[in-house]
C-alpha cells in the first residue's frame, strides 16, 4: 500500500485500499475520499438553502442519495442543538408559545387539529424550540363527531387564557425567529407531521448560526458522526 494525502479526521498518513477507499492507521478510520467529497457538497447546498431536488440537479446526483443525505443532517443538528440547550439552559431570559398552521389552513376550523405547538426559548440571544403534543391524533374522532367547532372555540379560549409566555419586550429573539421560520418553512410547500419537529430544528440551526458558519459546523458534525 501506497501513502498518499492526509487523513482529514486526525491528519495523519493514509494509505490507498481497494476500490477507491483508503485507511488511517492513526485513527482505523476507512473511508471513500469520492464519497467524502460528494457528502461535504451536500452540506454546502444544504446550508445554501437548496432543497434536496435542487441540490440533487446542481451536483449531478441521484435525489434518494441527496435525501438521505438531507434527513441525517437534520437528525444531527436535532441532537447538536438539544446538546447546546442543556449546556446552557440556566441563561433562559424568554420564552413564549407558538401556534403554527399552514396558511392555506388558517380559514378553516376543521384543520386546528393539524397546527403544530411549540415553545420557544432565548437563552442568551439563541433560540431553542421544544415541540408540544400534537392534537392530530384527536382530528378524526372530532370530525365523525361534528365536535370541531365546539372543540375550536373551546380550544381558542384555552389558549387566550393558558398561553406560556414571558417576554419582557417586543422586538426580541423569539418574534424575529418566529419571522424567520414562517419565511423558511414557505420554501417546503408542506412538512409531514411527523418530519415537522426536523425542519423547525433547521430553521432553528440556520438563525442561531451565521450563514458563513454553517457549512464548518455541519462538516464538523458529519466527520464525528462517521464511523
Amino acid at each position: 500500500m501506497e501513502p498518499t494525502v492526509q487523513c482529514i479526521f486526525c491528519g495523519g498518513r493514509l494509505y490507498h485500499l481497494a476500490e477507491g477507499m483508503v485507511k488511517c492507521p492513526s485513527c482505523r478510520k476507512k473511508y471513500s475520499p469520492a464519497k467524502l467529497h460528494t457528502d461535504m457538497a451536500v452540506i454546502d447546498a444544504f446550508c445554501a438553502g437548496s432543497n434536496a431536488s435542487a441540490a440533487a440537479r446542481a451536483l449531478n446526483l441521484n435525489y434518494v442519495t441527496v435525501k438521505k443525505r438531507y434527513d441525517r443532517l437534520r437528525a444531527l443538528i436535532t441532537e447538536h442543538l438539544e446538546l447546546l440547550y442543556q449546556n446552557r439552559s440556566e441563561a433562559i431570559g424568554e420564552y413564549e408559545e407558538y401556534i403554527y398552521l399552514e396558511a392555506a389552513k388558517r380559514h378553516d376550523e376543521r384543520h386546528i387539529f393539524d397546527a403544530h405547538n411549540f415553545i420557544t426559548f432565548d437563552y442568551g440571544g439563541w433560540v431553542y424550540t421544544l415541540m408540544m403534543p400534537s392534537l392530530h391524533r384527536y382530528k378524526q374522532q372530532f370530525l365523525d363527531d361534528n365536535l370541531h367547532d365546539v372543540y375550536y372555540r373551546e380550544f381558542t379560549k384555552f389558549l387566550r387564557i393558558n398561553r406560556i409566555a414571558k417576554l419582557q419586550k417586543r422586538n426580541n429573539a423569539i418574534t424575529r425567529f418566529w419571522g424567520f421560520f414562517e419565511s423558511f418553512i414557505l420554501e417546503y410547500r408542506g412538512v409531514e407531521s411527523e418530519h415537522f419537529v426536523y425542519y423547525l430544528k433547521e430553521a432553528e440551526f440556520k438563525f442561531n448560526y451565521p450563514s458563513s458558519e454553517q457549512p464548518h459546523v455541519l462538516k464538523q458534525l458529519w466527520l464525528e458522526a462517521k464511523p
